[in-house]
């Protein structure tokens, strides 16, 4: 095949460089995707077949160089399949995946490469490199040693067989949750709306009526529904029947995850062995800020205890609440946000609903910009005449404050049937400048419950939307405001546990009083909802700590035999985890783990969120969370230097010290608990 019999496999020339997605039919992939590696092969052929020794230049520099045309069309099926993913998609995701895993494992396993760069590792502080060449240098050999380079033949020959079938499990599991999700709906009449704001019912009108079902309304499985229903609905048997059908996903009906996930910790397990790891989880770990998971624990046990004692005075004060009201019941998951949303009322005088009125999803979009544009003189413009994958997607060009460009930012933030559950980032080109300035073009996903149309614009978000919506686009900056010359080091390459800082980092904006206030909301709101931020962390830091401590535990046992569905429970046990919070997310649908890139670093969000929570507190001790001093060195430190050096080292230039992680505790309101 050539680049002219298929457009995934042409450079894009479209505006700013972006995607010909009109021109590029689902069939193409495929057949894309087999011409890319083989282009690859060559290309890595032509590499190992040098005469000369190897040099950073000639292997290494090659390396990064090699295989362009394969990461453009990998990045954008990642992209459709997990955001329009059609029928198509589907029938070819589990072969496109193994093609480019098993692609992934001969590179490894490359003799001839493996030993050049092992050549150029062995000789890199003699060699006059810089210190973002010697990073390189070092990571990929560290890639190919977990990539099995030093196996023997027959240890090759194994992890390459665990690397195919994972990739498989992972498919299979993804696509049962999408699938469980999409089959279930909450099919209600106008009689069970009671304590739904208009937007909710608004929205769960049109959903039905597009399933040809007028005059009724349908509530989905999507997170946004599930919290906006348990939060509002005065029906306790609805929130129940909700709530059982989300947690309930993938677990023992035609969509059962269970033996896929055995399955997968099996042979993470054994790969881990083969590797000479003790177990998954230090295998994980080993590149990450927290090194191993003795360390990534002991952060989770500091917030654990006062977390939990948190969480059981807030259940108390609910079942109080309960009690008074005359509720002859105890307090369960489908009850907590619902009667902490009655306390939120009655202790901070916050209407979340009114508070969605100010949150409309284009406000709040625009407000993620100007906060962009006030840190880092950031401009985002519209540009009509790019089309997006779908008509929800719109394009907008970034430019910096002297108008040079930035880069290119795809946004979708309404919820679809075959879109995937959750909200996300991702890059379709990274920044790059080996052979010339390359910029960037990234995406953000997310699912809000759209609107009527046509008028979508309007969305009401939640307080919580609005910050995921602040945290994705905190990823996008991490993207667009790379500045590095390796692509592989660019933007958010980095370590696990450092990746969701810049992410987290943004979140307090959104909770900020300048940005609320820029949204019209009132001063009363405002202050409601600032001071409302210390009311349920004790649940909110159990939901997350709870499923991050289970997923370090189960990727460090050792027995292959063990059924998962009894390891979670004992370890449920043995945390104590109460009944009437539970997991955020259980495992037959916990697709960060297990179809994503977070196993046994689930932990992440809380190591970042220490790390953002310290960073923060700089800005309020400077008076101005808009310090232009302070927003430059935070770019120039952390959002620019991509993994072109070690994550820590970037910390402490910014802070000048490492993290310290009571700052997180503060800001968690939980150093009296």
């Amino acid at each position: 095949m050539t680049e002219a019999d298929n457009p995934l496999l042409q450079r894009w020339t479209g505006p700013l460089g972006a995607p010909p997605f009109t021109r590029i039919r689902d069939e193409q992939f495929l057949p894309a995707v087999i011409t890319a590696i083989a282009w690859h092969e060559a290309e890595l052929d032509a590499i190992c077949e040098q005469s000369a020794p190897a040099t950073f230049e000639n292997t290494i520099a090659a390396l990064e160089r090699s295989g362009d045309p394969l990461a453009r069309v990998r990045r954008l099926f990642w992209a459709l399949s997990s955001a329009r993913g059609t029928s198509t998609i589907r029938e070819v995701e589990a072969e496109i995946s193994a093609r480019l895993s098993a692609h992934a494992v001969a590179i490894s396993h490359n003799d001839q490469l493996s030993a050049r760069i092992f050549a150029v590792h062995a000789s890199r502080h003699e060699s006059g490199l810089t210190p973002e060449q010697v990073r390189l240098v070092e990571d990929s050999y560290a890639s190919f040693l977990k990539g099995g380079a030093a196996l023997t033949r027959a240890g090759k020959q194994r992890f390459a067989a665990i690397e195919a079938r994972l990739s498989a499990l992972s498919v299979q599991f993804g696509q049962n949750v999408l699938a469980a999700t999409s089959a279930w709906v909450l099919d209600l009449e106008q009689n069970e709306l009671e304590g739904l704001p208009p937007a909710i019912c608004e929205a769960a009108a049109a959903r039905a009526a597009a399933k040809g079902h007028r005059g009724r309304y349908h509530i989905t499985l999507d997170r946004t529904d599930l919290e906006a229903f348990l939060t509002f609905s005065r029906r306790r048997d609805l929130r129940e029947a909700l709530w059982c059908a989300f947690t309930s996903r993938c677990d023992g009906d035609e969509y059962d995850n269970w033996s896929v996930i055995a399955e997968i910790l099996a042979l993470r397990r054994e790969r881990a062995a083969l590797l000479g790891y003790a177990d998954h989880a230090h295998y994980a770990l080993a590149d990450s800020m927290a090194h191993d998971p003795a360390a990534a624990s002991a952060l989770m046990r500091q917030l654990w205890a006062p977390g939990k004692r948190r969480a059981a005075e807030e259940a108390a004060e609910l079942q109080k609440l309960i009690d008074g009201e005359g509720g002859d019941f105890r307090l369960a998951p489908w009850d907590w946000r619902f009667y902490a949303e009655q306390v939120r009322r009655a202790r901070y005088a916050l209407d979340t609903a009114a508070a969605a009125e100010h949150l409309r999803l284009d406000a709040v979009r625009q407000a993620a910009f100007d906060t962009a544009s006030r840190l880092y003189g950031l401009r985002f413009t519209r540009r009509a005449d790019i089309e997006g994958y779908h008509p929800d997607v719109w394009a907008w060009e970034v430019t910096d404050g002297d108008g040079s460009a930035v880069g290119l930012l795809f946004t979708d933030y309404l919820a679809r049937p075959e879109k995937h559950g959750g909200a996300w980032m991702g890059s379709l080109r990274v920044q790059e400048a080996m052979d010339g300035d390359v910029r960037p073009i990234i995406y953000l996903v997310a699912n809000f419950a759209p609107a009527p149309p046509p008028d979508q614009g309007a969305t009401r978000l939640s307080i919580d939307e609005a910050r995921t919506l602040f945290h994705e686009f905190g990823h996008a900056l991490h993207g667009l405001l790379s500045s590095v010359t390796y692509p592989s080091q660019s933007g958010t390459a980095v370590a696990r546990d450092f990746v969701e800082f810049p992410s987290k980092f943004m979140e307090n904006w959104i909770v900020s009083r300048q940005v609320l206030a820029g949204l019209g909301m009132p001063e009363d709101l405002i202050s409601a909802i600032r001071e409302a931020e210390a009311y349920g962390q004790g649940f909110a830091t159990v939901e997350l700590i709870g499923c991050a401590l289970i997923d370090l535990a189960v990727h460090q046992k050792s027995e292959a035999q063990l059924d998962p569905r009894a390891i979670v429970a004992a370890e449920l046990d043995a945390l104590g985890m109460p009944s009437e919070v539970g997991l955020r997310h259980r495992f037959p649908y916990f697709t960060h783990i297990f179809d994503g890139g977070y196993s046994a670093a689930y932990y992440s969000y809380a190591w970042s969120e220490a790390l953002d929570a310290d960073a923060f507190e700089k800005f309020v001790e400077a008076g101005d969370i808009f310090d232009p001093r302070l927003a430059s060195q935070f770019r120039d430190e952390i959002l620019a230097t991509g993994n072109s050096r070690d994550p820590m080292a970037s910390f402490e230039a910014f802070l000048g010290r490492p993290p310290d992680g009571t700052a997180l505790m503060r800001a968690r309101h939980l150093l009296d608990a």
